[in-house]
């Protein structure tokens, strides 16, 4: 396993707190320490117009206690450092991904806008950092129309057949593993296609609805079968519907241990890291905590 911590992005709020339990089950799964960072945004010395002597002591902090509190006694708690730091959590959160196996944080903290679905920390983080981030949402997020599953628990990941990421099926095998769970794949394509014909009409789709799904099952069974041959005590399912992928993953969302899902690469014409339509819907409205993996260096 590896020895990089497993990150809990804190804050005080319940969002924080669900993110510090999900954190610290990976840690104990993954045999990794846990680093619980609580990032002061508004602190005094912060504050061009306060006079201070200089920076607090790092270790005078309310949230942080209120976590040492909390985990107190804890059985098989695992090598746990508690770390406060100064600025803007939107930048300094991305930047830890660079000395961590996972990030985790809610789906907002506190100072949030009231009916955000995500806030702009979770967005940034998912967006800049180095490792992969988890989302924890809040419980009780309605998912319509889920379709019914096999019972038991279920890593989703969502894979793009004509631009597969290596690195977020793999993170979901590997997630899957630890958990003994089964690996749900979603490979979903579009149906029907839009076949331009002149400026602002679309001529009827030509091609064969199941010819496009064979072909979308084939490239996905290619793709997945390196992974299968990995982890053969898996279970591994295979779902190619039609229509957008976004839908898809969130209904499978529902009731699932993790949804899975990558972050665009970089683009000659668009270098700067991006989050794609599909990531961020699947952000915005999974039932589950969803984690978005980075391409590996090669990839991007």
């Amino acid at each position: 396993m590896s020895t990089l911590p497993v990150i809990a992005a804190v804050d005080g709020s319940d969002d924080g707190q669900r993110a510090l339990e999900w954190a610290l089950a990976a840690a104990r799964r993954r045999q990794a320490p846990l680093r619980v960072v609580h990032v002061r945004q508004y602190a005094p010395w912060g504050q061009p117009d306060v006079l201070v002597a200089g920076p607090p002591d790092p270790t005078d902090d309310h949230v942080l206690e209120q976590v040492r509190t909390h985990l107190a006694g804890r059985a098989d708690l695992p090598t746990t450092e508690y770390v406060a730091l100064e600025g803007a959590p939107g930048a300094v959160l991305p930047e830890l991904g660079s000395t961590a196996q996972l990030l985790v944080l809610g789906s907002r903290g506190r100072g949030g806008f009231v009916g955000l679905l995500l806030g702009s920390n979770g967005m940034a983080a998912a967006r800049d950092a180095d490792c992969p981030v988890v989302v924890v949402p809040r419980p009780g997020r309605q998912v319509p129309d889920a379709p019914p599953v096999e019972p038991g628990p279920r890593v989703v990941v969502g894979l793009h057949v004509d631009s597969p990421d290596d690195a977020t099926v793999a993170f979901a095998f590997e997630e899957a593993a630890l958990r003994a769970a089964r690996v749900q794949v979603v490979a979903a394509y579009t149906w029907p296609d839009p076949t331009w014909a002149v400026p602002g009409d679309f001529a009827p789709a030509t091609l064969d609805q199941d010819a496009v799904e064979g072909e979308t099952r084939n490239l996905a069974d290619g793709f997945v079968a390196p992974h299968r041959e990995r982890h053969p005590d898996l279970q591994v399912d295979l779902h190619v519907p039609p229509g957008h992928a976004a839908g898809h993953l969130v209904a499978a969302s529902k009731d699932a241990e993790l949804l899975v899902v990558g972050r665009h690469r970089r683009r000659l014409l668009a270098p700067a890291r991006m989050i794609g339509s599909v990531t961020q819907a699947v952000l915005l409205h999974a039932a589950s905590p969803v984690a978005v993996v980075p391409p590996t260096a090669t990839e991007e």
